[in-house]
């Protein structure tokens, strides 16, 4: 007669068993269901399978490692899927009576799976108003005071509850997010170009870029710069896992060659003496793509893939110039972008999201197309203009042919318990 093993020693087994198996094993007895909850067991499978997930990302005392991993197993399984009614509920989400321009998430990018979970946006809209959203309800959380010029940007940070926005005459307003409440504001000399959010944990920052700055610097304070050896640039954006490594679409310098050509650099700063930084620029890679067209769209992801756009286009390269994949999948040009460590999302004047999901067993990662999400009728909308998306929605903007915007949302669906 077999001698039963001892629970340390079944917890040793246990330790080299995949998720299915621990569940199966759970079905034996009651002692082999009480070791295979184990929270070591779980925590280390959670571990294993997204590199990413740290103790610090869970809701502590809401939710075990094991609900953890069976609830975002689920959820990459409906993302993946996109079945509708199945995986996701669509609401389309009214209430700005101008064009939404800019939108961002107020909540955090969290895996939480305790049954509180939101999804909550800012937009800012041509209407003179912000305003936050509930996606999961459909409802509107507050808006603001209408304001005396229209808006046209924003940042959020999450961490700190804070919304950003800007106006047309480059005024800079801050707003507390749980509530609307108008915090600071300040006014630039002129009207800002870009914004980019620097949420780092220990001094979250924002910079305001405006061309006032760099043709009329400081005599007293010039700016820290530095020139690209690069002509007529058309894009350019930054490596995610990398600190300073820039992505620039350009032309050839040859005037007769009008070949379009992506450079990669690395930039680092260096003291070169008590009161000067000098800007340094390494050339790490460079290319041709087979097209004379420039994209109108361009992200990274990890330090070594380009994300391209070219009209209904979605392209895959290196940075040294191997494309990996390319799709077609829209019928109208691509609208906007978004790009995160799971999906790549994007937005058309065909009045559809696509859903592509990495791939990542393979030297380098590439995409998987996987399904549209659809928006409203042909009558009344003209098409998505922008995407974004949080661990478990997706929301674009429709732009409607009555010169007005609204939100659709699509909320996965999570089995909790």
């Amino acid at each position: 007669m077999a001698v039963p093993l001892h629970p340390d020693e079944l917890l040793h087994v246990f330790s080299f068993l995949e998720a299915r198996d621990l569940l199966c094993a759970a079905q034996v007895n009651k002692v082999w269901n009480e070791v295979s909850q184990t929270k070591e067991l779980w925590r280390h499978l959670c571990l294993s399978r997204w590199s990413s997930c740290k103790a610090s990302r869970m809701v502590l005392g809401t939710q075990t490692w094991k609900q953890y991993y069976l609830c975002r197993s689920e959820l990459e399984f409906r993302v993946t899927s996109g079945r509708p009614g199945k995986d996701f509920i669509c609401k389309a989400i009214a209430g700005h009576t101008g064009y939404i321009e800019q939108l961002a998430y107020i909540s955090t990018n969290e895996y939480r799976f305790d049954g509180r979970e939101k999804s909550v946006i800012c937009t800012v809209s041509s209407d003179c108003t912000v305003r936050a959203w509930d996606l999961h309800e459909g409802t509107e959380i507050w808006s603001s005071p209408r304001q005396p010029v229209p808006l046209k940007n924003l940042v959020t940070y999450p961490q700190l509850q804070l919304v950003v926005t800007i106006d047309i005459q480059g005024l800079i307003k801050m707003w507390k997010a749980e509530t609307g409440w108008e915090l600071a504001s300040f006014g630039l000399p002129t009207s800002s170009s870009a914004v980019e959010l620097c949420d780092r944990p220990e001094a979250p920052f924002l910079l305001v870029f405006y061309t006032q700055s760099l043709a009329c610097p400081s005599e007293d304070e010039p700016p820290v710069s530095t020139t690209l050896p690069l002509w007529m640039c058309s894009q350019a954006c930054w490596a995610p896992d990398e600190a300073a490594r820039l992505i620039v679409v350009h032309k050839n310098e040859n005037e007769d060659d009008m070949q379009l050509v992506v450079t990669t650099f690395e930039l680092r700063a260096k003291k070169s003496s008590k009161d000067r930084v000098d800007i340094l620029v390494k050339q790490v890679a460079s290319f041709l793509p087979d097209t004379l067209m420039s994209p109108h769209l361009m992200q990274g992801y990890g330090s070594q893939v380009i994300l391209l756009t070219f009209g209904l286009e979605l392209m895959l390269f290196t940075i040294h110039g191997l494309q990996l994949v390319a799709f077609q999948d829209h019928q109208k040009p691509i609208t906007s972008m978004r790009v995160d460590l799971d999906r790549v999302i994007t937005s058309s004047m065909d009045l559809s999201l696509r859903v592509y999901v990495w791939n990542k067993e393979n030297k380098f990662p590439v995409l998987k197309s996987c399904y549209h999400l659809l928006g409203g009728s042909h009558k009344w909308a003209s098409g998505f203009t922008h995407v974004e998306s949080d661990s478990t929605n997706i929301v674009g903007v429709e732009a409607r042919s009555n010169g007005t915007s609204i939100l659709r949302s699509y909320c996965f669906k999570i089995q909790h318990g």
